[in-house]
């Protein structure tokens, strides 16, 4: 099992954001011999297909350039531009071989890790100049594993290269008693077909090799359990940072709902434990509104905040329980409270009118109707 510099085991799966900085630094799983493979595959498949091309390319190339004019004997220069030209031509009848290759090699070696290019990876470093971190690596497990890699390799496209002259040993002794012409388009068939048989012994090695570099590349990558509580830390913050940051939210959530609690039309409470302040406007609103309300401290300060802006309190528990619970700042109360709601507004715009006339207070409000469903006990309230 990995461990850490502390000796820790790295037991936790990457993060993502573990995952991006080793992208960042160009560290991605890479296997290099399913690039051999794809190559040699692809070469070995496009030699056998455009033989006949080639071939007939090479002839008309062969006999162009050792047919020489006497004219050109003669001209200091005229060798080297039949030089240049007979090059120009076999790099023509090349290039679609070689820009298969490279397209095969740029798309092997991304289709792992993807395109990635780091400048932090290309970047020279003095420690991988050092002979005893060299030979720590040669002799690490790593080391170990590749060095059997290469083996197998020897072994396995050894064996098959053999098997294959052996199984074609009769065909290309055969070449002796054909005509030069027909011996040398089955040589090359020969030729191109073991080839072909030889490279897709790769693809043997490139799926042992490939789930083990993934399987090594997360290995490498994996954290402690330490440095995953570290990383928290520093992407969503210190919990002591955190604590005084929801602290502050809160403290300025209150200092907004108690800048409501003046334009309240009636504060309702329990009387002591809780209170809930609720506005009406009758061209605006549907229903009443929750502005604000809390429990103790919070309920005595809107409690407060109540009497210096002469604001109605109205004590009614079970319906200031029942707003408390289940309704939120800036919502309207549920519509089972409608009625025990529009008997307190009624009180106190009642109450209102005989303060403002001179007339008689209205009776007080009693005991109020509070559906089941919405009845919150004392007890659990509290709690």
């Amino acid at each position: 099992m990995a461990e850490n510099e502390d000796g820790q085991d790295k037991t936790e799966q990457p993060t993502a954001k573990r995952l991006q900085e080793s992208r960042r630094k160009g560290q991605i799983a890479r296997s290099r011999e399913l690039n051999t493979m794809a190559i040699t595959l692809a070469g070995a498949v496009a030699l056998v297909t455009m033989s006949d091309s080639l071939g007939e390319g090479l002839s008309q190339l062969m006999r162009s350039a050792f047919q020489i004019p006497r004219a050109d004997m003669f001209e200091p220069l005229a060798m080297l531009r039949r030089f240049a030209s007979a090059m120009q031509d076999a790099l023509l009848m090349l290039a679609p071989i070689m820009l298969l290759l490279v397209v095969v090699a740029i798309g092997s070696s991304v289709v792992l890790g993807g395109m990635v290019f780091s400048a932090e990876s290309i970047a020279p470093k003095l420690s991988k100049l050092n002979p005893m971190k060299g030979l720590k690596r040669i002799l690490s497990a790593k080391g170990l594993v590749e060095l059997l890699k290469a083996l197998a390799k020897f072994f396995l496209i050894g064996g098959v290269t053999t098997l294959v002259i052996w199984n074609s040993l009769d065909d290309f002794l055969g070449l002796g008693r054909m005509e030069l012409g027909p011996a040398m388009d089955e040589l090359g068939s020969l030729v191109g077909w073991s080839f072909v048989l030889i490279s897709s012994t790769m693809i043997l090695i490139a799926l042992v090799d490939v789930p083990f570099q993934l399987w090594d590349h997360t290995r490498q990558l994996k954290m402690t359990r330490q440095e995953i509580r570290d990383e928290m830390k520093e992407t969503e913050g210190r919990p002591e940072v955190k604590g005084r940051i929801r602290s502050l939210q809160r403290e300025m959530a209150q200092r907004r709902m108690m800048e409501e609690v003046p334009k309240a039309d009636v504060i309702v409470t329990n009387p002591t434990h809780y209170a809930v302040a609720l506005r009406y406007d009758q061209e605006r609103m549907q229903a009443p509104k929750l502005v604000a309300k809390g429990v103790d401290l919070v309920a005595t300060n809107i409690r407060q905040v109540a009497r210096e802006h002469q604001v109605p309190v109205v004590e009614s528990p079970m319906l200031a329980r029942a707003i408390y619970a289940h309704t939120r700042l800036g919502e309207t109360i549920p519509a089972g409270l409608y009625l025990a709601v529009a008997k307190v507004l009624a009180y106190v715009f009642q109450l209102r009118a005989s303060q403002d006339e001179g007339g008689q207070k209205p009776s007080e409000l009693g005991q109020l109707d509070i559906p089941e469903d919405l009845q919150v006990p004392a007890a659990t309230e509290e709690a």
